[in-house]
């Protein structure tokens, strides 16, 4: 048996929002501690972990674990409908997941396919970052957007003291640096000099669902995957993004 109550269905949607801007489909496994989901996007550049714990929900019935595999594109749609106030209960309902909106007084319910999900990735990657950086997540929302006019990748670079980014494409150049006392960053910490180059579409997907004065965290080492991770409410999304080599 699966039973789980929101009472704020846009919290739910904007939870969902934060994995379909990398992947299209995967495996929501339920335990009684609460929903995770790992995936690859398909073109294997990215990763996501999500992790949301039952004590987001005003309830959260599961009998043993499960595992609900969904089109979360298809998910995705259906919660963009979600209306003002109202709450979002979720059943296994025979191979499909049972979406009920409660307003006040209207209910409305939707069935959604379960899919059997072809990839399945248990363990993120173990990466051991030379230099972990804090900021809150709008100034690098804006970073990424500056770099985006002048190149489709931005390289980050950590060193002691010092965060600095750089884009180069036909049109011109960016370099942009912040010290580790100039108020952007909350926190620096770079044992070793760390640089590598990233996809900036792939990074602009991962922030655009961090809530406005939140923290994002990231963990770099030089042409290794980069980590990002920052919270929504109780939930906790990280992403995995390989660097971009030139061959």
């Amino acid at each position: 048996m699966l039973e789980i109550r929101i009472d704020n269905a846009k919290y739910w949607r904007d939870c969902v929002d934060s994995i379909v801007s990398l992947v299209d489909e995967g495996a929501f496994n339920i335990t009684t501690e609460g929903i995770t989901l790992k995936a690859m996007d398909p073109s294997g550049i990215s990763m996501v972990s999500f992790f949301i714990p039952n004590k987001a929900f005003s309830k959260f019935t599961v009998d043993k674990g499960v595992s609900v595999g969904l089109n979360l594109e298809n998910l995705s749609k259906i919660l963009s409908r979600t209306r003002d106030n109202e709450a979002l209960v979720m059943k296994d309902a025979e191979n499909k997941l049972s979406m009920e909106f409660v307003g006040q007084g209207s209910r409305r319910k939707y069935k959604l396919q379960m899919i059997d999900v072809k990839k399945s990735i248990d363990k993120e990657p173990n990466v051991d970052f030379d230099a972990k950086i804090e900021m809150i997540g709008d100034p690098l929302k804006e970073i990424i957007k500056d770099a985006s006019l002048i190149s489709s990748y931005i390289s980050f670079k950590a060193q002691k003291g010092m965060f600095a980014v750089a884009a180069h494409g036909d049109s011109g150049e960016l370099e942009e640096t912040h010290d580790a006392e100039g108020g952007v960053l909350k926190k620096l910490d770079a044992g070793k000099n760390a640089e590598a180059v990233f996809n900036l579409e792939f990074l602009e997907n991962m922030v655009k669902s961090c809530p406005t004065g939140n923290q994002i965290n990231i963990g770099l080492k030089s042409n290794e995957p980069l980590k990002l991770n920052y919270k929504i409410g109780d939930a906790s999304i990280t992403y995995f993004l390989a660097p971009y080599m030139e061959e």
